[in-house]
C-alpha cells in the first residue's frame, strides 16, 4: 500500500541514517524503482527501510510503498535491529549497542531463554521444562546472523566491557576501529582503552597490539590495581637470573652475530629462566581472562560433574608443571 512520506515515524534514538549511502540510493532508485517497500507498523512507525524512506524524501516523492506488519512494540523493535545488522558499515561500538539491545528485548520477551536454573541435580537436568522450546538469545542471534554462536559471546563481551570514553571515541574516530581491535580495548583498563583508543583513532597506531608491546617494554609507573585484584593475584618471585644485555651499533651488526658460525647458542641458566619467566608471565595473563565477567556469568551454571572436569584439567597443569620442577631439581 501506499502512505505518505511525511506520514511515516521514526522511533527516537535510531541509528542516523548515513547521507552517502542515501544519495545512492536515490540514484539507484530514480532509475529501476522501489524494489523492496518499507515496513512499518499500524500506526506507521518505521521498523525497516530508513534508507529507502530519507532516499524517497530526497527524490521529493510524495508517498512510498509500505508494507504493514503485525508487530507491535517491542516486536517491531527487535525486527529493527535485525533489518540494521544486515549493514556493513556499523562501527564496533554501534554493532555492540544493538547486540546489547537485542538482549534485552529478546530476554524480555522470552524470560525462559535466560533462566539457568538449578542444572546440577540429575532430577532437574532430565526434567522438561519450558525453555527447551526457546533459543537463548546467543543460540537465536547467532542463527539470525549466520555466525557462530561464540562470536556473538565476543561481541557482547566487548560491548558489556568498553569503557564510556573509550566507546565514544571510536564512535567520532575518523579511522575504522576494527571489531579485532575493539574486543583487545575491551579487555583492557578504562584508562588504558581510552589512551589506547585514542591513539588508534588519531592514526598514532595501527591495532591494539601495537599499544601493548609499548606498554610491556615500558610498565606503567604510579599505577597499582585496585584491592580486589591485588587479593586475587599472587606476586611474581624476584628475579634470579641476567641477560647480557648485547647491544649492536648497526643492523648489519646484528645480522652478522645471527650468522656467525662460532657463536654459542647452547642454553644457559639464565636463558633457561627467561625463558621460563616469559612462559610463566604469558600464563597468568591469559588464566586471569577466565576470571572476568563474560566467564563468571557460567560458573552457577556448571555441573558438579563440569566442576570435578575442570578441577581435573587445573590439577594436570599443575602436575604438569611439578614434574618439570622435580625433574630439575633431581639432576
Amino acid at each position: 500500500m501506499l502512505i505518505p512520506t511525511v506520514e511515516v515515524k521514526i522511533n527516537p534514538g535510531r541509528r542516523t541514517a548515513n547521507a552517502d549511502h542515501i544519495r545512492e540510493l536515490a540514484k539507484s532508485i530514480s532509475e529501476i524503482g522501489l524494489l523492496n517497500p518499507i515496513t512499518v507498523d499500524h500506526r506507521h512507525v518505521l521498523i525497516a527501510g530508513l534508507h529507502r524512506l530519507e532516499a524517497a524524501k530526497l527524490l521529493n516523492w510524495p508517498e512510498i510503498e509500505c508494507t504493514v506488519s503485525s508487530l507491535e512494540g517491542l516486536q517491531a523493535e527487535l525486527a529493527e535491529i535485525d533489518e540494521n545488522f544486515i549493514r556493513n558499515d556499523l562501527s564496533p561500538v554501534e554493532y555492540g549497542d544493538l547486540l546489547l539491545r537485542r538482549k534485552a528485548i529478546y530476554e524480555s520477551l522470552y524470560p525462559e531463554a535466560r533462566n539457568g536454573g538449578d542444572r546440577k541435580s540429575e532430577k532437574i537436568r532430565s526434567a522438561k521444562c519450558a525453555s527447551d522450546s526457546v533459543k537463548s538469545f546467543v543460540d537465536d542471534t547467532a542463527e539470525k546472523l549466520g555466525v557462530n554462536p561464540s562470536t556473538v559471546r565476543r561481541q557482547i563481551q566487548t560491548a558489556k566491557n568498553l569503557a564510556p570514553e573509550a566507546k565514544e571515541i571510536i564512535r567520532n574516530a575518523d579511522a575504522k576501529i576494527t571489531k579485532k581491535d575493539a574486543l583487545k580495548l575491551s579487555r583492557m583498563e578504562p584508562e588504558q582503552q581510552k589512551e589506547a583508543a585514542s591513539q588508534l583513532a588519531s592514526g598514532e597506531i595501527r591495532s591494539v597490539g601495537e599499544y601493548q608491546a609499548a606498554a610491556q617494554e615500558q610498565p606503567a609507573q604510579g599505577t597499582l590495581p585496585d584491592a580486589e585484584q591485588a587479593e586475587s593475584r599472587t606476586a611474581p618471585p624476584a628475579q634470579s637470573f641476567a641477560l647480557d644485555g648485547k647491544r649492536f651499533a648497526t643492523v648489519a651488526e646484528s645480522i652478522a652475530d645471527l650468522k656467525n658460525p662460532d657463536k654459542d647458542c647452547s642454553c644457559t641458566p639464565d636463558g633457561f629462566l627467561a625463558e621460563i619467566t616469559a612462559f610463566a608471565q604469558k600464563f597468568r595473563r591469559d588464566i586471569e581472562w577466565y576470571s572476568t565477567p563474560y566467564y563468571e556469568v557460567v560458573f552457577p551454571a556448571l555441573t558438579s560433574e563440569q566442576l570435578d572436569y575442570l578441577h581435573q584439567q587445573l590439577a594436570l597443569i599443575h602436575s604438569t608443571a611439578e614434574s618439570l620442577f622435580q625433574k630439575v631439581k633431581g639432576t
